[in-house]
């Protein structure tokens, strides 16, 4: 990451961070030359802005970042972030104008905006370093960025190099690097062990399907994540239209999303028994692929009547799901890049989560807000249940009538949890459009507030 945060540099730049209803006041206790300088250019401290205040000799002495009011900073994450990413290379410290409580948020949108996904060419990234703010934790700090960007670089793979073998072997790579125990489960031991959903959504492909099982720590609470694998969604036999299928390399984001989180988790220590099942398939086409009015009888034993291919990551999840929940951990959650009805209702930018306890849903509302990483409790609408059992089978995988598809996609996967407390994320996993400390592509979403939430969630 080329942005980077340092404890303390001698030859760090004074960067002065700067609200316009402040500029005035900030001027009037500079040099003249400097003032007019400031003048000259016409900076206004709207985010964004970024200006390099020269000396005598041509040399900077000085770097002014516009932080905007507190209109403007409501409709973003990061204002500092948008500033990083337009200062020249070198060393920067903070020296006026960033609020106490704003300097943790702000020291991780400096290293997020520094972001790049490297791996298809040669251009060589900047170097632009922060002087970490008084009390902030840069080892804390450090660990979510580089969650994030695990994230990031997992979902940006194509899946000519990010398909269920390659996936697999990036979660064996974190557990190596942390100390945790890993078991893969794959091709037709699938169905012998009795993950037959699993095996029917990924059967179709070249790269085998798998259930990778992480497991890490010895002591504390049980949090079992559980993650959608699913690396190229073609839609199977339901097959998808072309401009549906071209961000479908994406269609994993969930278990992107849990290998970050796992990493936060465990390079941070918290005190639990963490575990992480990620059902990594390839929903292809072939001809031994599933078939619309399949019906499938499920690790629960509950029966799937298939009525669309396309809706295939609840059922590789809900093997996974029914898996954890004879582990009884004392938490449960899955994410996934599930419905595209939970985008139409919430856009690409808000987590939707469901649960049906208030106080869990109470602690992570609090942890967003808290950290920015914004969320919304949707329902687990109990009379939309009828909707999802079909009558031939115990379930329906893809109701009809076009209504609630995120609630109805929640009511399917809350059958294969039993008594488990459970909370299900319908994430995107990708950013449209570049904002700041956010660029275009594969991103994390919830994560940051369910890592600032786990204390309350589990009693840690």
């Amino acid at each position: 990451m080329p942005h980077s945060l340092i404890p303390a540099a001698d030859d760090a730049l004074p960067l002065h961070v700067i609200e316009p209803p402040a500029l005035s006041d900030w001027l009037d206790t500079q040099p003249a030359e400097v003032a007019k300088w400031v003048r000259a250019n016409r900076f206004s401290g709207d985010p964004g802005e970024v200006l390099m205040v020269p000396g005598p000799d041509g040399a900077p002495v000085m770097a002014l970042a516009g932080y905007g009011t507190a209109a403007k900073r409501a409709r973003g994450r990061f204002a500092l972030a948008g500033a990083a990413g337009k200062l020249p290379d070198g060393r920067y410290r903070i020296a006026s104008g960033l609020p106490e409580g704003d300097r943790a948020r702000e020291a991780l949108g400096w290293l997020l905006a520094g972001y790049r996904f490297e791996r298809y060419h040669g251009k060589e990234a900047g170097d632009v370093q922060l002087v970490a703010p008084d009390g902030v934790d840069i080892a804390r700090i450090e660990t979510i960025a580089e969650g994030e960007t695990l994230i990031r670089d997992l979902i940006n793979t194509p899946t000519s190099d990010m398909g269920p073998e390659q996936l697999e072997q990036a979660a064996r790579d974190l557990a190596g690097r942390h100390g945790a125990r890993i078991d893969v489960i794959a091709g037709d031991d699938l169905p012998k062990r009795n993950f037959p959903m699993i095996h029917a959504v990924g059967r179709a492909s070249t790269s085998a399907p798998r259930l990778i099982d992480m497991e890490w720590g010895g002591s504390g609470p049980r949090l079992t994540l559980v993650g959608k694998g699913v690396c190229f969604d073609t839609g199977g036999l339901n097959i998808k239209p072309g401009n549906s299928m071209a961000l479908m390399k994406k269609d994993m984001g969930g278990a992107a999303n849990v290998l970050g989180l796992a990493h936060m988790i465990m390079a941070l220590g918290l005190d639990l028994r963490l575990r992480v099942l990620i059902p990594a398939v390839e929903n292809s086409i072939a001809g031994n692929a599933m078939r619309p009015g399949d019906i499938l009888t499920s690790r629960k034993g509950l029966t799937v009547e298939i009525n669309n291919t396309d809706a295939e990551g609840r059922l590789v999840l809900a093997d996974a799901l029914a898996y954890a929940a004879e582990g009884t951990p004392d938490l449960l959650m899955s994410m996934a890049t599930l419905t595209g009805a939970a985008r139409v209702a919430l856009g690409p930018d808000i987590a939707p989560f469901f649960t049906d306890d208030d106080s869990t849903a109470q602690a992570l509302a609090d942890s967003a807000g808290r950290v920015d990483d914004p969320v919304w409790r949707m329902p687990f609408h109990a009379p939309y249940e009828a909707d999802i059992e079909p009558g031939i089978a115990d379930l329906d995988n893809a109701p009809g009538g076009g209504f609630a598809g995120a609630i109805t996609a929640a009511l399917f996967l809350r059958r294969f949890v039993d008594d488990s407390p459970y909370v299900h994320w319908d994430i995107y996993g990708w950013q449209p459009k570049a904002v700041p400390g956010r660029p275009k592509g594969g991103a994390g979403h919830a994560t940051r507030a369910i890592l600032d939430a786990l204390p309350d969630l589990l009693d840690l």
